[in-house]
């Protein structure tokens, strides 16, 4: 999300049978990343501000019932719904929350679930045709109550932009890595996972970052653009299908695009594109034109230029690197 110049805020949703001890691990893990920003930092004030949310009583409102930073005004840039220790939470159960959720989203929220968490984050409709994971044991589950979630088992976490699912019960602290990664950068989530001695997640071992789009800026017809590209990897996206869906003159909605999210259209999409790409040649055995058209590269010349352009190597170095029989060799499984 790039550097920061007010505490970014992390809300933590309890709600019926959450895992309390993955909301205080969490908070623990983003203040003892907050002591090592800290002394990166002028003032040395807060990175990142914790709230924890709960219905209230008898109503489908949320309120705030604990804040790192006590205050009139919250707007969390990432949400979390922690894993549950009993069964899923049922559809009834989970609708005020996914209401709740959705609309912290269409502000720009970054939403994430933990284990069977994802039981409440797909009941906002926003995993439809995306990729999510949950715990193995709630696998069928989410696919039958869920049938149009592409659903993952064999991921620990599946980041896909504005949204982040883990799997297993203790996944909460590779999610709390992963968002210290991508909030305040490697440096500082490699200290915290240190100074914790748990593992930092294995996609920040590896020399390539990965694209993490900022959702946060406030800009509502730039931030739906952005939500449409993310949910159907930016496939036939055109500058006139964006600026249409942006409902603003072309010269305008280009430079508010590129205040808001740091890119040009064409060069936003090419990362969207490539990080589905990097994906594809990491889990599957799929030749490298097939992934080329599947992400909606009509050459397969012009995909392997785009690929080495942004990643700094060829699709095929890539795979033979990072992909499923390179991690074999290594021992990652």
């Amino acid at each position: 999300m790039g550097p920061i110049s007010r505490p970014l805020e992390i809300g933590i949703l309890i709600y019926p049978e959450a895992q309390l001890a993955a909301v205080h691990g969490l908070t623990d893990i983003f203040l003892v990343a907050n002591r090592f920003a800290a002394v990166r930092r002028l003032p040395a004030e807060p990175a990142l501000r914790v709230s924890h949310w709960r219905q209230i009583a008898n109503g489908k409102a949320m309120e705030c019932v604990f804040d790192t930073i006590p205050g009139p005004y919250n707007r969390p840039a990432v949400l979390i719904v922690p894993p549950s220790l009993s069964k899923p939470i049922s559809r009834e159960q989970a609708a005020p929350f996914a209401v709740w959720l959705t609309d912290w989203h269409d502000d720009g929220s970054i939403l994430c679930s933990v284990c069977a968490g994802a039981f409440v984050l797909a009941e906002t409709g926003l995993l439809a045709g995306r990729s999510a994971t949950t715990h193995w044991t709630y696998l069928d589950e989410l696919m039958r109550r869920f049938p149009d979630i592409r659903v993952d088992g064999d991921k620990l976490i599946i980041e896909d932009g504005d949204i982040i699912t883990a799997g297993g019960v203790m996944a909460w602290t590779d999610l709390g890595m992963k968002l210290v990664d991508r909030l305040l950068g490697s440096t500082i989530m490699l200290e915290t996972a240190r100074f914790l001695l748990v593992d930092p997640p294995g996609r920040e071992q590896r020399y390539y970052s990965s694209f993490s789009p900022n959702f946060h800026h406030g800009d509502r017809p730039i931030l739906n653009v952005q939500h449409w590209l993310q949910s159907n990897g930016a496939r036939d996206a055109n500058l006139h299908t964006m600026v249409a869906r942006a409902g603003l003159e072309e010269r305008t909605f280009l430079r508010r695009f590129q205040k808001a999210t740091g890119l040009r259209p064409t060069e936003y999409c090419q990362q969207l594109r490539v990080g589905r790409a990097r994906e594809m040649l990491e889990f599957t055995n799929h030749a490298v034109d097939q992934i080329a058209f599947s992400i909606g590269y009509e050459d397969a010349g012009a995909f392997r230029k785009v690929f080495n352009k942004v990643m700094g190597i060829s699709p095929s170095a890539y795979r033979k690197r990072f992909g499923l029989t390179a991690r074999e060799l290594h021992g990652k499984f």
